[in-house]
Order: structure tokens, then sequence, then C-alpha cells
């Protein structure tokens, strides 16, 4: 890519995440991004490159990785431990130098999404060290490695589940709850047609993007209590009004958003 930033890079990974891509390595040329094989269409690359909204010059180039679990190069050569609110460290089972803080996390992410370097990640953990968690049933939406389910335990909530789609990494996370003593965390391989068969969450979490949460609104809000609280992140501001509207239209109030490079976090609450 060319100019190369954070800006671009961050675009295009969220654009790509909406064909299928799953995990991301910018560097200082462009991005690295990896999907599966099987679902692996070059068509939709190249729209994809064709809408960029930002004047770029971007060739792409593909290769095929056989085998590959393509996280373990980015955890060993990039996964540092982060301290998030000054309150919780998330760090790998490999690291040492650890700092300390009051929540420590283990999160080994194999081929899962979520160590809380990206700030997706980061804002809704912000959030949830900022509620009050105890005795709440909270259901954590495309769980990835399950850092956000396993924090909301640590927090004193009473249940947690977390619900993702790809089984290798609904088995990564429920390998971190082990790795955290969290195994009270129930952790379901499925979408979110789960929903109906679980309880009423009055904390609800969801860190995707915009596409499969527009989509799947009215599925949160009949998953969740009355006067719950839906966190929801994975998309920029620019989609702030879209997911609004979205939400409002299913029994929701808008309360606030906060924002990271402008990656947003939208807190919502549903009416009684």
């Amino acid at each position: 890519m060319s100019p190369c930033d954070e800006t671009r890079t961050d675009i295009m990974a969220s654009m790509l995440s909406e064909i299928g891509f799953e995990s991301f390595v910018p560097d200082n040329e462009g991005l690295t991004a990896y999907i599966k094989a099987e679902i692996f269409d070059p068509d939709k690359i190249t729209d994809t490159v064709a809408n960029f909204p930002i004047p770029t010059d971007t060739t792409v180039n593909n290769t095929l990785i056989e085998g590959q679990d393509w996280n373990a190069e980015w955890e060993k050569n990039y996964f540092k431990p982060i301290v998030i609110g000054d309150r919780c460290v998330i760090h790998s089972s490999f690291h040492t130098d650890i700092p300390d803080a009051e929540y420590r996390i283990v999160i080994d992410p194999r081929m899962a999404f979520g160590t809380g370097h990206h700030s997706t990640t980061s804002l809704m953990i912000g959030r949830i060290l900022s509620t009050d968690l105890s005795g709440k049933k909270v259901i954590d939406m495309g769980t990835g490695t399950g850092i956000l389910a396993i924090l909301c335990l640590m927090l004193g909530a009473a249940q947690v589940t977390g619900i993702e789609i790809d089984p290798m990494a609904q088995a990564n996370a429920v390998d971190n709850t082990i790795l955290n003593n969290a195994e009270a965390v129930t952790m379901l391989t499925g979408d979110a047609s789960l929903l109906s068969e679980i309880y009423k969450a009055d904390i609800f979490l969801a860190n995707i993007n915009r596409n499969i949460i527009t989509a799947d609104i009215e599925r949160y809000a009949d998953a969740c209590a009355p006067g719950a609280n839906l966190f929801l992140s994975g998309f920029y501001n620019e989609d702030v009004p879209v997911i609004i509207d979205a939400a409002t239209r299913v029994g929701f109030k808008f309360d606030d958003v906060t924002l990271d490079n402008n990656w947003a976090c939208v807190k919502l609450t549903k009416k009684h």
C-alpha cells in the first residue's frame, strides 16, 4: 500500500473482515491478512481494493500456506504484554516480564482474535472495567479468544457465556478459560441463533463488525433482559449512526460512544 499508514491498514482490515478474513498483521508496507482457503475469493478482494475509500496504490499478492497456524508467528513476534485502564494486564503464557495490575489475564491467541492490542478489544475492556458486573448474567457474542468473557467472570459476573462461530477459535477460548481458572465460563460454538436457547443477559457484548451486528441486532435485543446494557464494537466512528439506528429500532436507547484511533464502542440500554 502506498502511502501506508495506520488509518489505511485499519480500514483495509475492517473491509477484509467483512469478506471472511480473520487475522491481520500490519507493517510499514501494508497489511498481511489471513483467510481460510475454502472461502478465499479473489474477486471479492479485487472489489474490496477497488472500493477502498482513500486514494491508495494497492498491490495484492496471494500465497497459500498449508496447515499454518497463522497467529503463531504473530504471537511470538508481535504479542507483548499490555496494560489497559491501569487495572488489567493481558499477557501470554510464555511472557516473563509482566507488569503488575489488579487483573491478570493469560491469553494464548492461536487462531482467534482478541489480545487487547486492537482498539476495539481495548475499548470493550475499558467498558467492562467501568461496569458493575457483580451478580450479572453476561453474553459475549463472537468471543474469539474469550478475553472479554474471562474478564467479566473475574469482575464478579454470576454467569458468563461466550459464543463463537469458528470451532477452532471456540476451542482456543476454552483453553484460555483453563489458563485463567475461569472454567465457569460457558463457551458455545455457533451463531446468534443460539441466543434463543440461553438466559437473558444483563450485559451483552459484541465486538464483531458492523454488518454482522446490524444483521443480528434483533436477536441481541431478544437475548437482553429489560434494562440490560449492550456494548458494541468492531466498527469505525463513521458507522456509529448506522449502529444506533439499527439498535433503537429494536428497543434500545443510545447512551454514549467511546473512541480510539477512530474505532468506536457504543453503549446502549434496553428499554423497559
